[in-house]
């Protein structure tokens, strides 16, 4: 069983990271990382540097097919980037397709999600809305070989239903067991719905402004006059 997660600049790490933990325990069950050059892929805040080995287009039918979020999806979604058409090409191929976060634009922007319920950051869910998507406060939505999760985190449940989905609960079980994954986070406040409005608004404020300052640095220079 081929799970490939896609790569592109400016992921968001835990989107990567979560699922990964999961699904490189999954017996028999070979992860790779893939994007569209080989080379070397930054995550958004460009500390985080991973090698990848594998296009695209040496992994164009996987089994699970993964996209993760951060602001270069929303970019990539926005100008029809390369991990678009990769997704476009493989679903047909794919026992499940499956956004995390803001890579759940990127399954919108393939044309894969109809107006059907999808999760994703919510933050997001206007921008889902405007593909035409029904946006869900789920955390974990699945149906018709598409799985999608909410924010960041969300990527390890999301992680575990998938591999009850493709194996047997048991196997999930054992994983969230050895991940010791039985969080009691410090706050109640990690929705929307849950958290007060002034952290509502900073965090709203403070995530737009850094997809934005990253969509300025990483934009690509004007041509050059002939």
């Amino acid at each position: 069983m081929i799970i490939a997660i896609g790569l592109y600049p400016g992921f968001t790490a835990l989107d990567v990271i979560g699922p990964y933990q999961v699904f490189t325990t999954v017996p028999d069950a070979q992860v790779v990382l893939c994007a569209a050059e080989r080379g070397t892929v930054a995550d958004d805040h460009g500390l985080l540097r991973v090698e990848v080995d594998t296009t695209f287009a040496q992994v164009p039918r996987p089994d699970v097919l993964l996209v993760p979020g951060g602001p270069g999806s929303i970019a990539q979604a926005r100008d029809n980037g390369p991990v678009v058409d990769w997704v476009r090409d493989a679903h047909p191929h794919t026992r499940w397709t499956v956004g995390v976060c803001t890579g759940t634009l990127v399954l919108a922007a393939a044309g894969l999600l109809g107006d059907r319920p999808a999760a994703t950051h919510w933050l997001f869910r206007d921008d889902l809305a405007g593909y035409g998507v029904a946006p869900s406060d789920q955390r974990v939505v699945t149906g018709d070989r598409i799985a999608t999760g909410a924010g960041s985190s969300a990527g390890l449940d999301l992680a575990l239903a998938l591999v009850a989905e493709l194996t047997v609960p048991e196997l999930a079980q054992g994983i969230q067991l050895a991940l010791e994954y039985d969080p009691h986070p410090p706050y109640d406040s990690g929705t929307p719905e849950k958290a007060a409005d002034p952290v509502v608004d900073v965090v709203s404020f403070m995530m737009r402004e850094f997809e934005q300052q990253w969509s300025r640095k990483n934009a690509p220079a004007p041509a050059r006059p002939a």
